[in-house]
């Protein structure tokens, strides 16, 4: 399974010319994912021809109004184009209770439900499940409540091999269960181990998405064999000390979360509007992880 991943906004709490606060589509097989919604969401989603009815799951990591700020122009857009739909929203509790009043004055009956699912700030918490994905949401170090977000592919059933079928006189009926990993005893009384009787799956794919955050290593095992890792670095190596006293993180610092955590791929991001030229938090961060990227409006990143 592939995943596609947009960005919409690359920017920290102040936006520039060109790059905006942080939003992000995930598109997975059957679901269409928005991570964070900051303020100019919907133009990015329009001038990526994202659509707007294909979003049914929000996922705020926290209550900075440059991750959220862009979500009740998004809603109210959504019920002026007659989309009729629940609209999950994964956030901090208060966030209803921070929109829920400009809610309450959208005149007219709204065509959009939107259903409010808190976050756990404690620990990692299975948030969203279908047959085939699965989304965890696991706290950060930041100065409010804040989680990232762990989007994955279920495991697969491993494959049965079909000349051991064949050797073996394998029924129909057992075959379930050896793909679930069972061994299977011949009639003669043999009993012939999985390993021999499957081809294991491919690996899940799987994505990440870690802001706004201080550097912070125990989350590595949440983490562990992501394919991509978006992390957030909102400040260059010689800024750490600002980075330290903000609760950010830094080129560096990024680049040894993906480290500890096996990560495949880095995607940057979250980067501070001081900085006009991106090229060197890339560089900085290939210091210590090499295959790095920066997060870049309307680049879209195939999982």
């Amino acid at each position: 399974m592939s995943f596609e991943l947009t960005i919409l906004g690359s920017n920290s709490a102040l936006p520039t010319s060109n790059r905006y606060p942080t939003a992000q589509v995930l598109e997975v097989p059957g679901f269409c994912f928005l991570i964070d919604c900051g303020e100019g969401t919907q133009i990015q989603l329009r001038r990526n021809k994202i659509s707007f009815s294909k979003i049914r799951h929000v996922f705020i990591s926290h209550l900075h109004g440059d991750h959220y700020y862009g979500l009740i122009g998004l809603i109210s857009t959504m019920n002026l184009m007659g989309v009729k739909s629940d609209l999950h929203i994964y956030a901090h509790s208060e966030l209803k209770t921070l929109i829920q009043p400009q809610l309450d004055f959208i005149r007219g009956d709204m065509t959009v439900k939107p259903i409010f699912h808190p976050l756990n700030f404690k620990k990692p918490q299975l948030i969203f499940e279908s047959k085939k994905v699965e989304v965890l949401s696991f706290p950060v170090k930041h100065s409010i409540p804040t989680c990232g977000f762990l989007f994955r592919e279920k495991q697969k059933p491993a494959n049965i091999r079909k000349d051991m079928i064949k050797a073996y006189n394998i029924p129909i009926a057992a075959i379930k269960d050896i793909k679930a990993g069972a061994d299977f005893t011949t009639a003669e009384g043999q009993v012939i181990a999985n390993v021999d009787l499957t081809i294991p799956a491919s690996k899940p794919t799987s994505y990440a998405f870690c802001t706004d955050t201080a550097f912070y290593p125990a989350n590595a095992s949440i983490l562990n064999g992501v394919d991509l890792l978006y992390h957030e670095t909102t400040f260059l190596e010689e800024l750490k000390e600002l980075a330290r006293k903000t609760l950010h993180s830094t080129t560096k610092e990024a680049g040894e979360m993906a480290t500890l955590s096996g990560a495949g791929k880095l995607l940057i991001g979250h980067f501070s509007a001081r900085f006009k030229d991106i090229s060197r938090f890339v560089e900085e961060t290939r210091e210590v992880f090499p295959n790095t990227e920066a997060a870049i409006e309307g680049r879209k990143y195939t999982i």
